[in-house]
């Protein structure tokens, strides 16, 4: 073994501690990096995949009801590949021993033509005909494939029935199987993460066609275009012609992939993975070279006679400056080495998590060697940056110079005593001396500190977001109990027999009509709500928790939405109707309102009413109830034809917070121990170079009477005030690394609030200021056991 590798040795074994802290630090980064990037990689191989062995559709278009006959028409479409038409329904679902309202999305599957598109595969169980000739037991029972996520919540498996509310008869599916599909990888009411609430079915068609007199014809269209190098027209100009003749249909103006719900809510998630494995993992990093710099600083400045004697028996300044960037090497390669096992078991609990969401036929983790080899050469190269420029200062000096020590420190009165400022003890001013003697490591010191308070607050700011999301959604607009919607729009009369339902207090109704809104080149489809101009049960509340209420003859639109149509208040926006005849007029915007959940519009319901030419119709319902009377309210309405489906708020809050509860609690801990991390190796990393740099000064405070406690006051208070400082800036900086990662978060689908509660910044304090305590217990042993005579005797 070479002399400068034993040295090597030796060194790491001196400083054994410290190593393993900045280690640490390294492996927090680098795993935190592969963890995230990683999922989304999973994610979008699984996408990938599955998209294409599903052969997932492009585009999609909901009609009212048109001929089967129409399809060869929309096949001769420029850029059309294949089209592919089917029946859907949403019904209600009852589950045996249980009252939660359930909704189902009813699939029809061709006997005879099985899907080419947005194809069905089975996870477990029989195939929808491959257990008889489909028809079920009776008339009154229907075979059915259910989806994974539902079956999984509910405990369904094949051989179960359940009810369901098929055009006003009530039949029972049998589940034969469990099924997965590209349209529903994820499968949620509205784009909630309820998979207890919401269910897909796939039954035979014919079943369906007869029950919903939809024989020949379909209300459902999924079309598949020709490869972009195979076509001259674009996707808008595909969609635009598809839009011409649906219309006659009742058809709304088709959708793109893009705003397809499940496509919608997956790339969001996979958009906020990698913003949240970029942004956390390159504080993790600028900490390590921090701490590196400061080790390698010390360590080099304290053999300034090794380095001289090494000179002197004909060492290169090249060989030299190797050897300490090897002993950085080493630190940050075990540190690595432990991050990509880190980020590898971290990175396949959280596809885990994500498997309980996002359904697909093969979803594992993988972790590309590209993407460790990427982590590996940004760790390496951002610790070979903090520490350069140490070593180089160092090893350019003459063998002469080098043998000297270095030059003693300057002192001089601290600004507080410049100030004016009195009644400064001996100790506080020696603290603040030191300090200001060092201030670039002093700040970067603070500065590392508050990096973990920030991560902190970073981390268990998405469970307080998403407190003030449910709150805001749940208490403060849905302030009914439940909502009932119909079939299709109807007279308002509907009102007065739900008014005579079991355990009715108050009635609002509701109008919803699908449309597009065009400012000029600018599109965008939406629903428009008519509601009640001072409505109680459903109140349109902003981010802020203020309520915006509907006036006039205009639109509310949320701000989101606003933006993307170029709309200022005053402004005039075409409304394209995309429901029975399909209107078109023009509407003034009278406000906007920052909310939280999607691209919403607003308007007064007598005045939609009138725009749309329509006498005192409605859509849907919300209601306020009794205690305790819902079971039987929901079981009344089930007699009512034209009552397409209930659902409870309390029954879809609770299974909401089944699932991310434990995801965020998961989240928080994971960067609070991260955190923790951070702040262990700073505070630790800098008390024990303090340590080493004013041993002589302790010993000699020892000699001449000083306490035990009193030396250790004078090296733990600078500690002290250091994070005392470092606590309040962490919290700003937290604030301002929320604001800026949900900037970079926002989407059409979700917004999330800045709203960080006391208690997260308690929690972040207390992390650290544990971290720190434990990090002081340590040093504050090696200086009781400090070796006076040793010490003494150095030169410095």
């Amino acid at each position: 073994m070479k002399a400068l590798d034993r040295k090597l040795l030796r060194d790491l074994r001196a400083m054994w501690s410290q190593a393993l802290t900045i280690a640490l630090v390294v492996a927090s980064g680098a795993g935190g990096f592969l963890t995230s990037l990683s999922a989304v990689d999973s994610l979008a191989a699984a996408r990938d995949t599955f998209y294409a062995e599903g052969r997932f559709a492009d585009i999609f278009a909901t009609v009212k009801r048109a001929p089967v006959a129409l399809v060869e028409q929309l096949r001769d479409i420029p850029g059309v590949a294949d089209v592919q038409t089917t029946i859907e329904q949403v019904v209600r679902i009852q589950l045996d021993g249980s009252s939660d309202p359930v909704l189902g999305q009813l699939i029809g599957v061709d006997r005879l033509q099985p899907p080419r598109l947005n194809q069905v595969s089975v996870a477990a169980g029989a195939g929808l005909f491959d257990a008889g000739d489909g028809a079920g037991a009776s008339r009154d029972t229907v075979d059915a494939l259910v989806s994974r996520g539902f079956a999984g919540a509910r405990g369904l498996k094949p051989g179960d029935t359940v009810g369901a509310l098929i055009n006003g008869r009530h039949r029972r599916l049998r589940i034969v199987g469990i099924a997965l599909s590209p349209e529903f990888v994820f499968a949620g009411l509205w784009g909630m993460p309820d998979q207890r609430g919401f269910g897909v079915f796939w039954v035979d068609q014919a079943v369906l066609a007869a029950a919903y007199d939809m024989e020949g014809a379909f209300n459902t269209l999924a079309v598949r275009l020709a490869p972009a190098a195979a076509r001259r027209v674009s996707d808008a100009e595909v969609i635009d012609a598809l839009a011409q003749p649906l219309a006659r249909y009742g058809g709304a103006t088709p959708r793109a992939r893009v705003d397809q719900t499940s496509h919608a809510m997956l790339e969001n998630e996979i958009k906020e993975q990698r913003v949240i494995g970029t942004v956390l993992p390159s504080i993790f990093l600028g900490v390590a070279a921090f701490l590196l710099n400061v080790v390698v600083s010390r360590l080099v400045a304290t053999q300034r006679e090794q380095i001289a004697a090494l000179k002197a028996l004909g060492y290169a300044n090249g060989t030299i400056a190797a050897h300490y960037l090897k002993l950085v090497l080493v630190i940050v390669s075990a540190g690595l080495a432990l991050g990509v096992a880190l980020g590898d078991w971290l990175g396949a609990q959280l596809v885990g998590l994500y498997a309980e969401l996002f359904h697909f036929a093969r979803f594992e983790h993988r972790m590309d060697s590209g993407l460790a080899l990427l982590a590996g050469g940004i760790t390496l190269a951002t610790a070979v940056a903090g520490t350069l420029s140490a070593i180089l200062a160092t090893v350019r000096l003459s063998p002469a110079e080098a043998m000297r020590p270095s030059a003693p420190g300057r002192y001089r009165r601290t600004l507080a005593e410049r100030l004016g400022v009195a009644g400064l003890s001996p100790a506080l001013r020696m603290i603040l001396r030191n300090m200001e003697r060092r201030p670039l490591r002093s700040s970067l010191s603070i500065g590392g500190v508050a990096a973990a308070v920030a991560i902190v607050v970073m981390g268990n700011f998405f469970r307080d977001a998403i407190e003030v999301v449910v709150d805001t959604t749940f208490v403060l607009s849905m302030r009914s109990d439940v909502s009932v919607w119909l079939t299709e729009p109807a007279d308002n009369g509907i009102a007065l027999q739900l008014a005579r339902l079991p355990g009715v207090l108050a009635l609002e109704s509701l109008r919803d009509v699908p449309v597009t809104l065009v400012n000029g080149h600018l599109r965008q489809r939406v629903m428009v709500r008519g509601e009640p101009e001072r409505s109680e049960l459903f109140r349109i509340v902003d981010v802020d928790g203020r309520q915006a209420m509907p006036h006039g003859d205009g639109l509310l639109l949320t701000d989101r939405l606003a933006d993307k149509l170029d709309l200022r208040v005053g402004d005039r926006v075409r409304v394209e109707v995309q429901e029975g005849r399909m209107l078109t007029f023009t509407l003034p915007v009278d406000g906007t309102v920052r909310e939280m959940m999607g691209l919403n519009a607003y308007m007064n319901r007598a005045a939609l009413n009138r725009a749309l030419r329509e006498g005192d119709v409605a859509t849907g319902f919300v209601l306020a109830l009794e205690r305790g009377s819902e079971t039987r309210f929901l079981q009344a309405t089930q007699g009512l034809p034209r009552a397409a489906g209930a659902f409870s708020k309390a029954a879809m809050l609770r299974n909401m917070q089944e699932l991310t509860a434990r995801n965020i609690l998961i989240m928080s801990t994971v960067l609070t121990l991260f955190a923790c991390v951070i702040a262990v190796g700073v505070v630790y990393n800098n008390a024990r170079i303090a340590l080493a740099e004013r041993a002589w000064e302790l010993a000699s405070l020892r000699v001449l009477g000083f306490t035990r406690a009193e030396v250790s006051g004078l090296l733990l208070g600078e500690m002290a005030i250091g994070i005392a400082v470092a606590l309040p800036l962490g919290m700003l900086a937290g604030y301002a690394l929320v604001h800026g990662v949900t900037g970079l978060l926002k989407s059409d689908q979700f917004f999330f609030p800045v709203a960080i509660r006391p208690r997260t910044y308690a929690l972040a304090a207390l992390a650290v200021l544990a971290a720190a305590a434990a990090s002081a217990l340590v040093v504050r042993r090696r200086i009781d056991r400090l070796d006076m005579v040793s010490a003494l005797k150095t030169r410095e």
